[in-house]
């Protein structure tokens, strides 16, 4: 790849947060505090998880760095920033998610394979770039095509990335060519970040977004755009973020009999109390947030104090003092929502916060319910206990 700097020199971390938890240091994993995610509706970069299969890359020479489309296409391209700068630009906000978000709680339940993440491994951003359809346009293929002259259905993204899975090769993913073809589906080639130029943590120079969808189709450091007639065949598609039933095991697992992960489900979880929280009797603000993929905004969020057996129902927010409404005009759907709720707690309980988005899909009550080995997808309803003292201040 032009531009990028020999694999020696991907020791120079970037600069991080102190107070991020590292789940694993090689490669680099880490979530923010929950408390710091409910602290702006537009995530911090600086607070934004960190997520890598393998070194971080380095592009250091900008003029040189280009990406190149290739594939079942008539008209293949080498783009430059430049070139990518040209084209009309957008500023998409939207969620990201990594697959693996509550892992650590699914795994008490039963043993599960993945890095220890627990409920930050998501943030929401100001995605700032070009549209994916209209750099598509560029080589030959019209906004909405579902196929290509030469049979394209799929595209490709490789990135720079280098990772075991790949045994050494480039991380990879792909999404259908008809959803990167729709402007409507705001897939971008971003180069910004919540206004300022992507860091090397999150994609520098370029990366894909792909807004309602798990994170890992989300590919950093993008340096190829393959058109191609099946789905992507790399590790990531194929050996991994997919959903198995909790009756398989690592014995009988069948990868071929899933299909890749895309839209998330349904999710929220409670940011203002730690697992298990000392509390003071009397009223206690629960806040969090709430997201469902596929661009469904969220219809209602009940918060319990007792376990589940009593709910009421929070208040949501996308802009502070203005009532969020599932599909209103002004809602950014393809972002989270917040919610708070004050609630009377007198006594040592469990908290419970749970979300119905816009098509009426539920998060399930039990995680045993949705184990599964890769631990993904923990959407159960989320749960805190919280110890009621007395002080004697």
């Amino acid at each position: 790849m032009p531009g990028l700097t020999a694999p020696s020199d991907y020791s120079r971390e970037p600069p991080r947060h102190p107070s991020l938890i590292i789940n694993s240091k090689e490669p680099f994993n880490a979530e923010p505090p929950r408390s710091a995610l409910i602290s702006s509706y537009v995530t911090p970069v600086d607070f934004f998880y960190k997520r890598n299969h393998g070194p971080i890359p380095l592009v250091d020479d900008i003029d040189r760095y280009y990406v190149s489309i290739r594939g079942l296409i008539e008209n293949p391209k080498d783009l430059f920033m430049k070139d990518v700068r040209m084209l009309p630009k957008y500023n998409v906000t939207a969620t990201l998610q990594c697959a693996g978000n509550r892992r650590t709680a699914m795994s008490k339940s039963r043993t599960v394979r993945g890095v220890g993440w627990d409920i930050s491994a998501l943030g929401n951003a100001i995605w700032g770039g070009v549209k994916l359809a209209d750099v598509l346009e560029l080589v030959g293929i019209p906004k909405y095509t579902s196929v290509t002259k030469s049979g394209g259905k799929h595209v490709e993204f490789v990135s720079i990335d280098k990772c075991k899975e790949e045994k050494g090769g480039p991380y990879k993913a792909s999404i259908p060519l008809s959803q990167a073809t729709n402007p409507d589906a705001d897939v971008l080639l971003a180069y910004e970040m919540n206004g300022e130029p992507l860091n090397r943590d999150h994609g520098y120079p370029l990366r894909v977004v792909v807004p309602g969808v798990i994170g890992a189709r989300s590919v950093k450091w993008l340096d190829a755009i393959n058109i191609i007639a099946e789905e992507c065949q790399g590790f990531f598609m194929q050996k991994d973020y997919k959903m198995f039933p909790p009756s398989v095991n690592w014995d009988n697992i069948n990868w071929d009999s899933r299909r890749p992960l895309m839209d998330f489900p349904v999710q929220c979880a409670i940011c203002s109390l730690e697992d298990v929280d000392m509390i003071k009797p009397g009223k206690v603000k629960i806040s969090g947030y709430a997201v469902s993929g596929g661009g469904r905004g969220i219809e209602r969020v009940d918060v319990s104090v007792d376990g589940g057996k009593n709910w009421l129902e929070a208040s949501k927010y996308q802009q502070t003092g203005m009532q969020y409404i599932a599909d209103g005009m002004n809602s950014d759907k393809w972002a989270w929502v917040l919610f708070e709720v004050i609630v009377d707690v007198l006594l040592n309980t469990q908290i419970v916060a749970k979300a119905v988005d816009s098509a009426a899909n539920v998060q399930p009550e039990n995680v045993e319910t949705i184990w599964n080995l890769r631990g993904v997808l923990n959407t159960s309803w989320h749960r805190v206990h919280v110890r009621v003292g007395h002080s004697n201040m």
